[in-house]
């Protein structure tokens, strides 16, 4: 991908389907009784939005851009974010939870990962790479919770 705009497009639709995800995920421990997790998919949440802004302000979109179905180029055909995604139920404990919220950061981190790879525009491969090191920040994160819930403790 060699266009800014486009590639700015992807983010801005990636973030979009992150926040989202995020959000449903804090409701779905709210309703579980866990509010420190809950807390946690808000702030996450929380970040995804201000990558979304920061990918509308580089772009200089007022509105997001859309893009055709046929024009996005995920790697699965969806948005990272969104790919596995089946929604949330009421039998979800916290590690299937975070495990889900891992899933989508791993694959977001992969689709800017490969786009800075194969890119031959250096703006584009500068930013899919500063934005492949937010997305390791989240992975490191979410892998941290997810070893604290398997030994037993929580906490943030």
């Amino acid at each position: 991908m060699d266009d800014i705009h486009r590639f700015l497009a992807h983010a801005i639709r990636l973030e979009t389907d992150s926040a989202r995800r995020y959000e449903e995920l804090a409701e779905a421990m709210r309703t579980l009784g866990d509010r420190e997790v809950a807390d946690f998919f808000r702030e996450m949440a929380h970040y995804s939005r201000l990558h979304l802004n920061d990918a509308m302000t580089r772009g200089g979109f007022h509105s997001p851009p859309e893009l055709a179905p046929g024009e996005y180029r995920w790697p699965d055909g969806v948005s990272p974010e969104a790919a596995g995604w089946g929604g949330v139920d009421g039998y979800m404990d916290v590690p299937a939870a975070l495990e889900l919220a891992l899933d989508g950061e791993r694959r977001s981190l992969e689709f800017y990962r490969g786009i800075a790879a194969d890119t031959g525009n250096p703006k584009v491969g500068t930013l899919a790479r500063a934005f492949a090191d937010e997305e390791a920040g989240h992975v490191a994160q979410l892998e941290a919770r997810l070893a604290r819930v398997a030994a037993g403790r929580t906490g943030a």
